[in-house]
């Protein structure tokens, strides 16, 4: 199975940026449905931006405007930017992904079947 591995987290101020990146361990087909969720402590996982090889982008409205995903095919790197950060933009951060897929749909985590292990964004005030 392909592995999943995150990498950007930090802790920045509110107003800095962030850029994460997940890396694919290995072959990865041309149909893939990619995502980005994300838990803060004591709240339940949130679908942040998810794309998809049909080319739909969507993102969930806390952070549309300010976060962009985008894939990197040939080198098989997912990345997330992440622009004008808030406090409550606090959370581990993962990404997910169903390869051989080319819709995503939704934001439901029945929709993704591999999850790296998260990294971990922290914004100040």
């Amino acid at each position: 199975q392909v592995q999943l591995v995150e990498s950007g987290g930090g802790s920045v101020q509110a107003g800095g940026s962030l850029r994460l990146s997940c890396a694919a361990s290995a072959y990865t087909a041309s149909r893939y449905c990619l995502g980005w969720f994300r838990q803060a402590p004591g709240k339940e996982r949130e679908g942040v931006a998810r794309i998809d090889s049909s080319v739909m982008i969507r993102y969930a409205d806390s952070v549309k405007d300010r976060f962009t995903i985008s894939y990197d095919y040939a080198k098989s790197i997912l990345s997330l930017q992440m622009n004008s950060l808030k406090p409550e933009d606090t959370a581990m951060y993962y990404c997910a992904a169903n390869w051989g897929r080319d819709h995503c749909y939704s934001f439901d985590s029945e929709n993704f079947n591999s999850w790296g292990q998260g990294t971990q964004v922290t914004v100040s005030s």
